[in-house]
């Protein structure tokens, strides 16, 4: 459907526009006979060309080329502009976010472009500047309110021009537009993530989090493996949740008192149950557990690929043995004190990449 209004919109507009007759030092060229050009006959008599389908009926380079070129003034009407104007804006809404790769950069320069290059005509009586430069800050403008981005934009914009006379007054509009912007919503990459429920840290944390700490975000109860634990237990918390790392606490006889001797990811712990190294006996099987299991069956397999909790085959009887998590926990997890800032804990989570922080409170307790 998206694909059909396209087409109706590129062939059907061209139509509403009035034939052109072509300039004196373009009759070489105009109307153009090839796929690309300035000068599109469409319906129009020898010697006249359809501005509107220059733009419509163009690849976007082409049509981007046409409205930031220089010394053509009159090369668009102003109707024309504004009916290419809308129809790309809207298009570029309708068609950004289906599922095909319809691109966002460049339907951006395109509608930022036209607009700039139809503010130059209508300022034209009171303006010297050539439309061409209002066009390149329509492009410029549009970028930095859609993108939110300054400096890689600015690069690009003079890159494509390469004229760096344009460096003050194209920072001048990325700087605005960013503003303008930021008063209203965030950019538009961010507001994707945001729909598609993806999750996402800021880059800074809330002001809100100065007056928490860790322990007022740390939910409960909170599922966790003794060092040697039975088998019964591993496959209920594995089946029942959806968690992916669990913390490891000793107790005694194991520890003096209850304490977090590591954490322990889903993954390895299929590995180790599919290994069925069990015992019938409540102790510490230290590195014999590792003979039973290859190195390489812990190697982190590509998506989709992992072992899953259907794989494994454990007996009714075996429910009931043990086994020891100490070889395959991480002995040196994130941790941070329960009384700590919820603000230092999320820049720490984000700055390092972390997956799982363990809260270490001072109680018996332990948050994830």
């Amino acid at each position: 459907m998206i694909s059909l209004l396209t087409s109706i919109c590129s062939y059907g507009l061209p139509w509403l526009a009035t034939c052109i007759p072509c300039p004196a030092d373009a009759s070489t060229s105009c109307p153009n006979t090839d796929v690309s050009g300035n000068y599109k006959s469409f319906q129009c008599p020898p010697g006249h060309y359809n501005d509107l389908a220059s733009l419509f009926l163009n690849t976007n380079d082409d049509a981007i080329r046409n409205l930031l070129s220089t010394n053509t003034v009159k090369e668009f009407h102003i109707s024309s502009l504004f009916i290419f104007f809308v129809a790309v804006y809207c298009l570029g809404i309708i068609t950004y976010g289906i599922a095909i790769p319809s691109g966002l950069f460049i339907p951006v320069i395109l509608a930022g472009s036209c607009y700039g290059r139809l503010v130059g005509r209508l300022f034209e009586p009171i303006s010297k500047l050539d439309v061409g430069l209002f066009s390149l800050l329509g492009a410029a403008s549009f970028l930095g309110g859609t993108m939110r981005m300054t400096v890689s934009l600015c690069v690009i914009l003079l890159e494509l021009t390469n004229d760096l006379l344009m460096l003050p007054l194209v920072m001048l509009v990325l700087l605005i537009s960013k503003t303008m912007g930021d008063m209203f919503n965030k950019g538009v990459y961010d507001q994707i993530v945001k729909l598609k429920g993806l999750p996402y840290m800021e880059a800074h944390p809330e002001p809100y989090m100065k007056h928490l700490i860790a322990r007022d975000v740390v939910t409960g109860p909170l599922i966790t493996f003794s060092g040697v634990e039975k088998v019964g237990n591993i496959l209920h918390s594995l089946k029942n949740t959806g968690h992916n790392g669990f913390p490891v606490i000793d107790e005694p006889p194991f520890s003096d008192a209850p304490e977090l001797c590591g954490l322990v990811l889903r993954s390895k712990l299929l590995v180790l149950l599919k290994g069925k190294a069990f015992s019938k006996d409540r102790v510490l099987a230290g590195n014999k557990v590792l003979r039973k299991i290859s190195e390489l069956d812990f190697a982190k397999a590509g998506s989709g690929k992992g072992l899953k909790l259907e794989d494994l085959d454990i007996q009714e009887e075996e429910w009931d043995m043990y086994v020891d998590l100490h070889p395959i926990a991480n002995t040196s997890p994130y941790t941070v004190v329960e009384t700590m800032s919820l603000a230092k804990a999320a820049v720490l989570f984000r700055e390092l990449g972390l997956r799982h922080m363990c809260v270490v409170p001072k109680s018996q307790e332990v948050g994830l």
